[in-house]
C-alpha cells in the first residue's frame, strides 16, 4: 500500500461548510448544542451520520456527535461510500494526513496497514491509496468529530466502491481484530433516501431505520435487494454494525430523522437524514 508524506487538502471546505474556523466551529457547536438525546444503554462504540453539507444535514448529524461530545479516543475510523467512480472496491487516503479548517488529522498508517494485511489473507481484497480525491462523504465528518471530541486523535479513513454484503462483512470483522485493544470510535457516513416525494421518503427511510435499530446488517441487504430501502453508505453502515458485535455491541438507539425539506421546504424532492449510536454495556 504506497502512501505519500503531504497533507489532503480540503476540496469542499467553502461551499459543504464554512472555511472560516471559528465561525465553522460556532456552527457545529450550535449544532450539538441544539441535539437533546435520550439516556443511552451503555459505552458507545459506534455512530452513523449523513454526510450532506451543513446545512441540510447538520442539524441531524448534531445528534449523533453530541453522544460523543467531550469523549476522548485515540482512533477514529470513518467508512463511507465513495462517490467517484475508481475500479477498485475499497479505497483509503495517499495522505498522511487530511486538513480541514479546524486543522490536521493524522492517518494511523500502522492500523491501516494491519487492515489492509488482513483483507488481502483473509479475502484478496486491499486498500487502495488514492491522492487528492474529491470524496466528500468521509471529510465531511471530520470536522464534527474534531469539535466534539476532547483531544487528539488519529483517522483510519475507509471508502467502499464495492457495496456487496461479502466485501462489508469481511471489512466488519476485520476492523474489530484490528481495533480490539484500542481506544476507538467507529463512524459509518450514510445519507439515506434521495431525490423521492418526503412521503415516499419516510417510508422507505424507516425500513433502513428499523433495520438499523434491529442491529441487522443481513437486514439492510435484505432491503436494498428487495427495493424497499436505500442508503448511499448501506455497506458502511453494515460493515459497522458486524464490526460494533464483534466488539461487545448489543444496541442501536435512533437518535435523529429529517429530510431536507425540513431546510428547503421542497416536499417533491428529497434527501433522507439520520442519525443513531450503538453501544455496549457499559
Amino acid at each position: 500500500m504506497t502512501t505519500s508524506t503531504s497533507v489532503r487538502p480540503s476540496p469542499i471546505a467553502g461551499t459543504w461548510y464554512s472555511a472560516d474556523p471559528r465561525q465553522l466551529r460556532r456552527t457545529l457547536d450550535g449544532y450539538m448544542e441544539q441535539a437533546e438525546l435520550p439516556n443511552l444503554p451503555g459505552e458507545i462504540v459506534a455512530l452513523v451520520a449523513p454526510h450532506a453539507g451543513y446545512l441540510y444535514s447538520g442539524p441531524v448529524a448534531g445528534y449523533a456527535f453530541r453522544a460523543v461530545r467531550g469523549k476522548s479516543y485515540e482512533t477514529v475510523a470513518v467508512l463511507s461510500p465513495m462517490h467517484q467512480y475508481y475500479t477498485q472496491p475499497l479505497l483509503t487516503s495517499a495522505h498522511r494526513a487530511y486538513q480541514t479548517p479546524l486543522g490536521e488529522i493524522p492517518i494511523d498508517k500502522a492500523l491501516l496497514a494491519a487492515v489492509d494485511t488482513q483483507l488481502e489473507q483473509q479475502a484478496n481484497l486491499t486498500l487502495h491509496p488514492v491522492a487528492h480525491d474529491k470524496e466528500h462523504a468521509l471529510e465531511i465528518e471530520l470536522p464534527f468529530l474534531q469539535c466534539a471530541i476532547a483531544g487528539d486523535f488519529k483517522l483510519l479513513p475507509i471508502m467502499l466502491r464495492d457495496q456487496s454484503r461479502r466485501t462489508a462483512k469481511i471489512l466488519g470483522k476485520i476492523l474489530a481484530e484490528v481495533l480490539k485493544d484500542s481506544s476507538a470510535l467507529l463512524v459509518a457516513s450514510s445519507d439515506l433516501s434521495h431525490f423521492y416525494p418526503e412521503s415516499t421518503a419516510n417510508q422507505l427511510d424507516s425500513q433502513v431505520l428499523k433495520a438499523l435499530s434491529d442491529f441487522s446488517p443481513d437486514g439492510l441487504f435484505d432491503l436494498k435487494e428487495r427495493g424497499s430501502g436505500q442508503a448511499c453508505g448501506l455497506a458502511a453502515i453494515a460493515a459497522i454494525l458486524w464490526a460494533s458485535k464483534e466488539l461487545g455491541a448489543t444496541d442501536v438507539t435512533l437518535l435523529n430523522y429529517n429530510t431536507s425539506a425540513a431546510v428547503t421546504g421542497d416536499r417533491s424532492s428529497v434527501v433522507g437524514y439520520g442519525a443513531a449510536a450503538i453501544t455496549r454495556p457499559a
